[in-house]
């Protein structure tokens, strides 16, 4: 019987260690890569080697997530957030519940046609959609307080996530629809790729119903605790 050598392993628990002890990301992973080359008995140049090729292959990928964060943060430095809140104040119907729910239906059409790209917490969450909840809350309480503030955040970001993982199930080229359509054929299962996204539209239709209905109660609750003080 062949022994299988599990030392390679070593670094997994290296990231685990090191996201813990909160060192920096990336000198964690280079010595995790270090650790497990060194387990697997291969040489400090080949593993050093192999760093040097990673890095050239993937050296514009952060390009790909700087340059828009970098245009975000222009955005919001020239006054993108105070605009959005002020955009929302004019809508006096307007409530964090409300708005969250029409974003969550954008957010969840927009992943279903393929368009993940559309939101996110970084160019979306963050200088829109939580600023714009915050001051619809603001707009009909006055004060807002910390706590409750980051609530309101907080289901601004729950609301993206759940459009978006529930949204691109419907979407036929999806990589996890791929990714199980090629698990199935290679145990002699033919299933059609198309039938699959269709069967993440009642799973889709039924996250929006309930996520909503938790924004009308993230509505409920405001009231009871700032309609006193109104």
């Amino acid at each position: 019987m062949e022994t299988v050598n599990l030392w390679p392993l070593i670094g997994v628990a290296v990231v685990i260690a090191g996201f813990v002890l909160r060192t920096n990301p990336v000198l964690v992973v280079i010595i995790s890569a270090i650790a497990t080359g060194l387990a697997a008995h291969l040489p400090l140049d080949k593993i050093l080697a192999l760093l040097g090729s990673g890095f050239i292959k993937t050296r514009n990928l952060p390009l790909i997530f700087f340059l828009p964060l970098a245009a975000i943060g222009l955005s919001e430095r020239f006054g993108l957030k105070e605009h959005a809140q002020s955009s929302i104040a004019k809508i006096r119907s307007a409530t964090a519940g409300r708005l969250l729910i029409v974003y969550l239906f954008i957010r969840e059409i927009s992943a279903a046609m393929g368009l993940t790209s559309l939101g996110g917490h970084p160019q979306m969450v963050r200088p829109l959609i939580a600023p714009m909840a915050e001051a619809a809350t603001q707009n009909q309480y006055g004060v807002v307080p910390e706590k409750l503030r980051h609530k309101i955040r907080a289901m601004s970001a729950a609301t993206d996530n759940v459009g978006l993982f529930f949204g691109e199930d419907v979407f036929v080229a999806f990589g996890a629809i791929i990714l199980m359509q090629t698990i199935l054929r290679n145990e002699g299962i033919e299933v059609n790729a198309i039938h699959m996204a269709l069967w993440g539209i009642p799973t889709a239709v039924s996250a929006f119903v309930i996520h909503s209905w938790n924004l009308h109660r993230l509505d409920k609750q405001i009231a009871r605790e700032l309609g006193r003080g109104a």
